[in-house]
């Protein structure tokens, strides 16, 4: 019968030490119970309490605008390629360049299908599709500058969620939760909710991997929760069996667990008896947390919120909302839509009108509470597109984006970075993915650098091999 090294090395040093002289098999029993009491905490946080920064944010929730928007009808306001709408694209911008379905074919330059307007005391430039956020541009930072490296939806979300394309990888919620814990004992540290506006374009699937803990131990995955109906499947109990009952079976299941761990190294036995407990507490607070009757009516309209739990994109931000209150660290709010490949002004209007008013109202909503100032909220997609035409639409691009983001130890009312006169390539300040994640990792407090997980003898960070550098400029 094969034995695994490690299970075989333990096997032997708890039999030194259980039949060692001097009470060393009473040590090694206090270690095994200190190690018990310490599973049952869902997410112990490696650097909870000795961070290497002092934390300028708690939480995190990523608006993650699925399928690329533009950011040339979103924060990027170029009217010198309005000026050149429906001409060739100049050839010296995209010479050896990298396209997605444009490649080899002729480029003409397509102007925004919609206008700009300053908005707020910092004169920020918000597209007319969002007005909302416009109303809120002075809480607003936003990254004219991003850069990434994937042009294609699954990889690119892949590299914005990991740092890589490389499967197996654990997501920067993953990363978080593992490093920091939550302040919940009663729900999921990092969850996920997807949705879809109606009469949008059909939507790119999102695979569950983005949401993956990789090689981090399981219980600091994402858990997604469903945006319509019941939140979690399966959450009450069957007929006929009582709270004591499942009481019962959780701690019945959890002594043989305990007897399991015992005999070999497994971290994924620790996060099986966590998780046990934890699908218990959810059995109640799970509907505490859908129940929004005590919401007001004002909050409600604020956000858009027609029906709540209804699936949609307002009602997610709501909900979110509501689990940051209760010390979930990371949540992540996928908007699909956003990938205009044709029909681009009608399909802008469909995908802003769906997500702009619960974007700006869920920044209302948390500086109202007192939460923005340590709640990192980061607002786009996983590319830009082109400022070429593509039929009636834009192709992906990925030489210059957009995102935005608000709160959490961020300069507010400011513009970061620059593209050039016609948006396809930036040309100040290039801000890289993997520059985000260090940013977002030095606003909790973690140094990327010193943040690391041995797997498979390499010592693995969120920002990848090369260093990345901390957007210092957009920190207060």
């Amino acid at each position: 019968m094969f034995l695994d090294p490690q299970h075989a090395m333990s096997v032997n040093r708890r039999t030194f030490l259980h039949r060692s002289f001097a009470g060393l098999g009473g040590i090694a029993l206090a270690s095994l119970n200190s190690r018990a009491t310490a599973s049952e905490r869902p997410w112990p946080g490696i650097f909870e309490n000795a961070r290497h920064f002092a934390p300028k944010a708690k939480r995190v929730i990523h608006l993650c605008m699925a399928g690329g928007p533009s950011h040339l009808e979103t924060f990027d306001h170029k009217p010198e390629l309005s000026k050149l709408d429906g001409q060739p694209f100049p050839e010296s911008f995209t010479a050896g360049q990298q396209l997605a379905q444009l490649q080899g074919k002729k480029l003409v330059a397509r102007g925004a299908v919609t206008g700009f307007k300053q908005h707020g005391e910092s004169g920020l430039w918000v597209s007319d599709y969002f007005p909302h956020l416009g109303s809120v541009a002075d809480e607003l930072c936003i990254v004219r500058s991003m850069r990434t490296e994937q042009i294609n939806h699954d990889p690119a979300h892949a590299f914005m969620n990991t740092g890589s394309i490389v499967k197996g990888r654990p997501s920067m919620g993953s990363w978080l939760l593992y490093g920091l814990g939550a302040e919940t004992e009663n729900l999921p540290g990092y969850v996920v909710l997807i949705s879809t506006p109606r009469g949008g374009r059909s939507a790119q699937p999102i695979s569950s991997r983005q949401w993956s803990a990789g090689f981090l131990p399981s219980r600091f995955q994402g858990v997604q929760f469903q945006s319509k109906g019941d939140a979690v499947h399966f959450i009450g109990n069957p007929e006929g069996i009582c709270q004591s009952t499942q009481r019962q079976m959780i701690d019945e299941v959890k002594f043989l667990n305990g007897h399991l761990r015992e005999s070999r190294i497994d971290p994924e036995i620790d996060t099986r008896i966590a998780q046990y407990e934890m699908a218990f507490r959810m059995q109640s607070s799970v509907p505490e947390l859908t129940d929004m009757s005590g919401e007001s009516q004002d909050t409600l309209d604020m956000y858009g919120v027609e029906a709540p739990g209804d699936g949609s994109f307002a009602s997610n931000c709501l909900l979110a909302r509501r689990m940051l209150e209760q010390g979930v660290r990371f949540v992540q709010l996928y908007h699909r839509g956003w990938d205009h490949h044709g029909d681009i002004k009608k399909y802008m209007e469909v995908s802003a009108g769906s997500a702009d008013q619960a974007s700006a109202a869920l920044i209302k909503d948390l500086k109202q509470r007192g939460m923005l100032e340590d709640t990192l909220v980061i607002w786009g997609g996983e590319f830009g597109r082109t400022p070429m035409g593509q039929g009636s639409g834009r192709d992906h691009h990925i030489n210059a984006f957009s995102i935005a983001l608000a709160g959490g130890g961020v300069k507010p009312g400011i513009a970061y970075g620059k593209t050039d006169e016609l948006g396809y390539g930036v040309v100040e300040n290039e801000v890289t993915v993997h520059d985000l994640h260090a940013t977002m990792l030095r606003l909790c407090g973690l140094d990327d650098s010193r943040f690391t997980y041995q797997f498979q003898g390499l010592d693995f960070k969120l920002s990848g091999v090369e260093p990345a550098k901390v957007v210092e400029h957009i920190l207060l």
